[in-house]
């Protein structure tokens, strides 16, 4: 692999890791890590003062994790095609779980606030799930790029 694929795909690592550590942040605030603060949230609490989240207002959250989970999804996942792991049957099965935990992880709340509160537990799993694919992934870029 060229220096100047390695150097791209380093940075994008470094900004990856970034995306990650600011999303675990922001979850923990804004939501919470526990099946009660997810539900609170999504269909609110009327002691704490916590209004419900609307469909509609979801779907404006949702609109621009959808093109960002895929964009991060397809590009790491891309870079895989210049890495030795490229023709394993185990990529496949990665690059179908990761794109299955993101559509779930960004879908679940509209499930949540239309009474499926079982799914906020899915939200919880496939959050940590997608993130844990994301940072997979990337290991395994890392590995390569210092490595092979």
């Amino acid at each position: 692999m060229q220096k100047s694929y390695k150097l791209s795909i380093l940075y994008y690592l470094v900004f990856t890791l970034l995306l990650i550590s600011s999303a675990i942040i922001l979850f923990e605030h804004k939501i919470g890590f526990s099946f009660t603060s997810v539900l609170e949230y999504y269909i609110g609490n009327e002691e704490k003062f916590i209004p419900a989240q609307s469909t509609l207002g979801i779907l404006k959250i949702i609109l621009p994790h959808i093109f960002v989970f895929g964009l991060i999804s397809m590009v790491l996942l891309h870079f895989i095609v210049f890495t030795n792991h490229r023709e394993k049957k185990a990529t496949l099965i990665l690059i179908y779980v990761t794109f299955i935990t993101a559509i779930l992880e960004i879908f679940t709340p509209i499930l949540i606030v239309n009474g499926f509160e079982f799914f906020a537990y899915v939200k919880l799993l496939s959050f940590f799930l997608f993130l844990l694919f994301i940072v997979y992934i990337s290991w395994l870029l890392f590995y390569s790029i210092t490595y092979d």
